[in-house]
This record gives C-alpha cells, sequence and structure tokens, in this order.
C-alpha cells in the first residue's frame, strides 16, 4: 500500500489522474464473519495473527455488514488521509470499498466448500503443532488455531486419514502412514526392515491403484538389501530403510525388467490430490516426496520413539 500510494503522489505531481484499489481473495468480504472459507483464511495467516472482523467504515457508510480484517481496518484512517492530501478527497468510505474481489460470487456449492476449508483448518492445526515440537513454532498460533477448529464445527478425526493411521500403528506397534484415494478409499503402510512406513504407502497405493496383489514384490527384497548396505556402509546413514525417492528409483529400476513394477510406476500421477497423514513426524526427504507428488500430507506431532531430535 505504502508503495502505491508513493506512485500515486507522484503520478499526480506529474498531472496523471491515477488510481489504486487493491485485488485480494481473503477474507471474503460478502459470505458471513465465520463461514469456514474466511476461518480457513484466519488459520492460514496465524502466525501473522491476521483477524477477520466486520468493517466499521463500511457499515456506518452503507448500513450494509462486510467482512474484512485487521490490518486493513486498523490502517484505513491513514489511507484516507492521504489520499485527501494527494488528490484532495478519498474515492473511499471504507477499506471494503477499495478492494476488488469477486470470489464470493463464484461458490457454486457452499457444502463442497465448507468441508474444503474445514479440511485446511485441519491441516494448518497440524503444520503448527509439528512448527511447535520441532522449537520453530508458538503457542498462540496453535491456540488460535485450535479455536477456529471449534468455530467451523470441525475435528481431527474428520481427516479421514488420520484415525486410519493412528489406529493402524496401535495395530502394529510402530509408524504407519496412511493415504485416502480419491475414491474414498484408505490405503495404508507400515514401518519394516526394509522400508519406512510412507515408502510401504507408496508401493501398497501403487499396487491397489494397479490392480496388483499386494503379496507381490514390484522390487525384489535382494535389490534393497544393497541400497541398504550403500547407506549404512558407505554413506554414512543409520536408518538402513529406504526414503520415498530412494523407492522410486528402486521401483523405476524394476520397471526395466519387471512388468508389475512398470505398471505400478504409471500410477504415479494419479497420486496428485490425494490425503495421506502419519503417526510420526518425517524426515525433510520424505516431506518432499510427499510434495512433489502432490499428496497433501499432515503428521503427528511426535518424533519416532528410537530417535532423538537433534
Amino acid at each position: 500500500m505504502a508503495t502505491c500510494l508513493s506512485q500515486l503522489y507522484h503520478e499526480y505531481k506529474r498531472g496523471v489522474a491515477a488510481g489504486y484499489a487493491k485485488f485480494e481473495t481473503f477474507p471474503i468480504w460478502n459470505i458471513p464473519l465465520k463461514h469456514p472459507v474466511n476461518l480457513a483464511y484466519e488459520a492460514a495467516t496465524a502466525d501473522l495473527n491476521d483477524v477477520n472482523m466486520i468493517d466499521p467504515f463500511h457499515l456506518e457508510a452503507y448500513g450494509e455488514t462486510t467482512v474484512n480484517y485487521n490490518r486493513d481496518v486498523e490502517i484505513f484512517p491513514v489511507l484516507q488521509a492521504m489520499f485527501e492530501k494527494i488528490i484532495g478527497k478519498c474515492p473511499y468510505k471504507s477499506p471494503t470499498d477499495m478492494g476488488v474481489n469477486m470470489a464470493g460470487n463464484c461458490i457454486i456449492d457452499d457444502e463442497v466448500c465448507q468441508e474444503a476449508s474445514r479440511q485446511e483448518i485441519i491441516r494448518r492445526y497440524y503444520k503448527s503443532m509439528q512448527a511447535l515440537v520441532s522449537g520453530n513454532g508458538k503457542e498462540d498460533e496453535v491456540y488460535k488455531i485450535e479455536l477456529l477448529l471449534k468455530q467451523a464445527h470441525a475435528s481431527l478425526e474428520d481427516r479421514k486419514v488420520v484415525p486410519a493411521s493412528l489406529k493402524r500403528e496401535q495395530e502394529t506397534g510402530g509408524p504407519v502412514a496412511a493415504m485416502e484415494l480419491e475414491d474414498g478409499r484408505i490405503i495404508t503402510g507400515k514401518t519394516s526392515d526394509l522400508l519406512g512406513a510412507s515408502s510401504a504407502l507408496l508401493l501398497n497405493v501403487l499396487k491397489e491403484l494397479a490392480g496388483i496383489d499386494h503379496e507381490k514384490h514390484v522390487i525384489s527384497p535382494d535389490a534393497i538389501r544393497p541400497i541398504q548396505a550403500l547407506k549404512t556402509g558407505y554413506l554414512g546413514s543409520k536408518n538402513p530403510r529406504l526414503h520415498m525417492d530412494e523407492t522410486m528409483i528402486a521401483l523405476s529400476i524394476s520397471a526395466a525388467s519387471n512388468p508389475d513394477a512398470k505398471l505400478a510406476l504409471e500410477q504415479l500421477p494419479k497420486l496428485s490430490g490425494c490425503q495421506a497423514h502419519t503417526s510420526v513426524m518425517l524426515s525433510s526427504v520424505d516431506i518432499e516426496a510427499f510434495r512433489k507428488l502432490g499428496i497433501a500430507l499432515t503428521c503427528e506431532p511426535k518424533f519416532e520413539k528410537e530417535k532423538k531430535y537433534q
């Protein structure tokens, strides 16, 4: 805003009648203050401490209730004064006036938007909790998102992969990952001597999508063991299990001679947009692999028991 108003000032000094408007999507001004879409915006900006609020200037000027947020409302008197100084009058009567936002008019299925927003708030909660446990987050941010969850009438169990992974963890006694496919099927993967939970999940999901029997090996255990030996014996890794990127490379190599591996590999594009949850926090390597595949990932805010955080 400061940059724009500075430019506006110089344009008027040159005799150019310039204007100023703000194109910004959230919060959406013409849906309710506590609509899940607007609550999801608050969750997304919890680290900035943005707070949605009724625009008091718009209400006074037009008698119409609209939604804005604290920073725009707080700075509006300054903007008014600067406009009056530059061009003699302020063309806007409220912060809502100066915004260009038609997003609210584009909602054609409100229930779908509300559910998507609740899911986003849940994902933001896990992200903030993970940051807090890792020493990079703030308690206030977590408390705020917890309040937003209540206001949106959402619970962590509404994210279907959460209870699925936690239940499977209780059954196996080790870290578990779960993924919800586009058609609602939920697939899990557990930690083994050869694979981490994320890698096991990846292979199980690809087999499911390809229609391959889950008892079949698309990567031979005999091919995995030399990779483990390389990791621990030569590269200094303490974890012999394959990460997701290593698993995908091994699967690519297997695809050259194994038709099932080739078929499984071809399913990777179908993972984009899927939801996943792990019962422990992951390494940055696995987190990046989920991101590159387009999978929306959340993690329980806890470390594996046998590992120490460094």
